[in-house]
């Protein structure tokens, strides 16, 4: 080759290379799809949406919600795993689809590590015991009693199999040495209906869910699956305190984007998502409805995916969870 036609292979190469960084300069020029993997009106769309609107005031493109519910969340990751790595959809991904969905299914569709490429966590709120407001159970101590009365025969709830309320009892279970019947249900609320009319004793459920009818006397929060209170509920122990150590389950989620997004792209989403969830304007209702507020750089976010992903697969094994 000649010296010319070496200059002009080099000068395109780099021209190439230059055009990805171009767009990413020029960030974004349409509008921006956030999906959602649970269906609209839950308590993902509680925080996705007001998130969605200070998003696009801030990007001064539209960010748009899209529900992709179905099979734990599956159905959505796979949707964004193969989309355009440009930034153009942001993937609201959960502990549930990222860390556990790949231990329980055969083929979930993608992969958490190899697919997306983590932004930030945005919120998390610990699973929770909760009782019927008619049981006989006051405390932690009062369930493990008559568990151990009768092996196999009390009842807890979840929103279905494999979902982190069933590991939490599965985590309850090895820490107390109880022997628990698992009933799932087609999701969250339902089970906890069941819980306040008395159908099942108890389920184990998300804080910022049981809260509001916890407060209405409908229920009793027994313990906290977390290592420490919670601010909203500070008369509640921990499981530790209340005789279950080692039973912690916090349901978190973040955003996430495609593995191969620009690096300006994901640092320029970085920024202004990490400057939403620092206001009062978002915090504030959140918080009151029972979810702490989080932030966090790409690598702290994929260092917790990570270890949770770790303890999650080892909790799935020892309980003999299986999906397909």
């Amino acid at each position: 080759m000649t010296i010319s036609r070496l200059g002009c292979a080099v000068f395109s190469a780099v021209a190439l290379a230059a055009v990805p960084l171009a767009h990413a300069a020029d960030y974004p020029q349409k509008p921006v799809t956030l999906v959602v993997p649970q269906p609209p009106g839950g308590a993902a769309d509680a925080v996705a949406r007001p998130f969605a609107q200070a998003l696009a005031a801030r990007l001064g493109q539209p960010v748009v919600v899209e529900n992709r519910a179905g099979a734990n969340g599956n159905i959505a990751a796979a949707y964004v795993a193969q989309r355009p790595a440009d930034g153009y959809t942001i993937f609201y991904g959960s502990i549930s689809t990222l860390a556990v969905n790949p231990h329980l299914y055969k083929s979930p569709g993608f992969d958490p590590f190899k697919d997306f490429q983590p932004i930030t966590l945005t919120n998390q709120t610990p699973n929770v015991l909760v009782v019927g407001a008619q049981t006989p159970y006051k405390s932690v101590a009062d369930v493990v009693k008559a568990a151990k009365a009768e092996p196999g025969q009390l009842a807890f709830g979840s929103a279905g199999n494999g979902n982190t309320m069933h590991l939490t009892g599965l985590q309850f279970e090895a820490s107390t040495g109880t022997k628990l019947v698992h009933v799932p249900y087609k999701g969250g609320p339902a089970a906890l209906t069941d819980v306040m009319g008395g159908q099942i004793p108890m389920m184990f459920h998300n804080l910022s869910a049981v809260l509001p009818v916890a407060q209405a006397g409908k229920v009793r929060i027994l313990a906290v699956a977390d290592e420490k209170r919670s601010p909203l509920a500070p008369d509640v122990p921990t499981m530790a305190e209340a005789g279950a150590p080692g039973t912690v389950q916090i349901a978190w989620s973040g955003m996430l984007v495609r593995s191969g997004t620009p690096a300006p792209i994901v640092d320029r989403l970085h920024k202004e998502m990490v400057a939403i969830l620092a206001t009062p304007e978002f915090r504030k209702p959140q918080e009151a409805q029972g979810s702490e507020i989080l932030s966090s750089t790409p690598q702290e976010f994929e260092a917790r995916l990570k270890a949770d992903s770790q303890r999650m697969a080892e909790v799935i094994k020892a309980g003999n969870v299986h999906i397909d």
